[in-house]
């Protein structure tokens, strides 16, 4: 019994790390238009849209700064997402039942970042 309960743990734990993948966040990526001027409004605007679209709920903090929550089904993400005229960068802050630990979380918070990161790009380009 003891060895079925210790294959038990082995794999439980191999799962979790499988699921499991380091903490990407976006660290002064370009803000890049359509050759307007970008304007401190401008770029809040294209977060916060971009935000909304993927479920995101986008909340400011100070002017340059927004947090943002992802609430999907159990799971919540929240980030810390800083701006200028010239870049933006979107970091990690809390999270809830995405197994967060010693700088990994569960993949699909990368993905969700990487779809947030995406659709701000695509919102500037429009500006």
């Amino acid at each position: 019994m003891r060895s079925i309960n210790a294959l038990a743990l082995v794999l439980m734990v191999s799962l979790a790390a499988c699921t499991s993948r380091p903490i990407r966040n976006v660290d002064n990526d370009p803000v890049v238009t359509s050759g307007k001027p970008a304007t401190m409004a401008g770029v809040e605007q294209a977060i916060v849209r971009a935000g909304k679209g993927l479920g995101w709920v986008m909340t400011p903090v100070k002017p340059g700064e927004l947090s943002g929550r992802l609430s999907l089904r159990q799971h919540v993400a929240v980030v810390d997402i800083t701006y200028d005229t010239k870049r933006f960068s979107i970091k990690y802050k809390d999270s809830e039942n995405l197994d967060h630990a010693d700088g990994n979380i569960h993949r699909n918070y990368n993905g969700w970042i990487e779809n947030l990161e995406r659709e701000i790009r695509a919102n500037l380009q429009r500006m």
